[in-house]
């Protein structure tokens, strides 16, 4: 069994993905930390006792890592837009998980952040299996939840809108992991550009995030 465990926004530097944070949400992402391994760094957001939103990109004082960064954020450029590009659930047995994945998601790689450890799905190419609609897979080495030590903001987690041409692929792999959580599936047209939207509650009423530009009409 599986749930949701937070969303990803992807940005090309961490201040451009704070500030499209604080301004779709009108609150402000705390620091995080550094991931050695990857070469990226983050900041984070407690959306409940056990999910939470993390903004991530490239760390440029970290050296570049041998091997693709995560969350294809090595095709990034200067000017691409911060977006909500993928998801993660959370698991108690990752391999099980995994194996019982009616879709490859990648490979189980060991990662860590300061004091925190966890085993988490990552494709060698750094890829997002199903242009990020697929979630990532994660494993906690820690006694409490991350999203505990956070600070609360008034934010939480309400739902999650996934469109893909393919969503039937999405929700058999939902169902194949056992999910549990609040998250929807809609088809697009043959072509379609896929995409999420996170539904928020802030201090400012009910929020959507996405990427710039975006509805669920899946049209700019």
């Amino acid at each position: 069994m599986t749930h949701i465990d937070h969303i990803t926004i992807t940005a090309p530097s961490l201040a451009v993905g704070v500030e499209f944070v604080a301004r779709t949400l009108g609150v402000t992402p705390q620091v995080g930390g550094e991931h050695p391994r990857m070469g990226t760094h983050n900041f984070l957001l407690k959306l409940g006792d056990s999910v939470f939103l993390e903004v991530i990109s490239p760390n440029p004082n970290a050296p570049k890592p041998e091997r693709p960064r995560w969350f294809e954020l090595d095709n990034q450029k200067v000017n691409t837009a911060p977006r909500l590009a993928t998801w993660v659930a959370r698991t108690t047995d990752i391999h099980s998980t995994l194996a019982a994945c009616s879709e490859p998601l990648g490979n189980i790689e060991p990662l860590s952040r300061g004091q925190l450890s966890w085993l988490m799905t990552v494709p060698s190419d750094g890829s997002l299996p199903f242009n990020g609609i697929a979630p990532t897979l994660i494993e906690w080495h820690t006694e409490t939840h991350i999203a505990t030590k956070l600070q609360d903001v008034g934010c939480s987690f309400v739902g999650l809108e996934a469109f893909h041409p393919e969503a039937h692929r999405i929700s058999a792999l939902l169902q194949s992991i056992f999910l549990e959580g609040e998250i929807s599936v809609a088809p697009l047209p043959v072509g379609g550009q896929p995409f999420l939207i996170a539904h928020i509650q802030t201090p400012n009423g009910l929020r959507k995030l996405s990427a710039p530009n975006f509805s669920s009409s899946g049209r700019a």
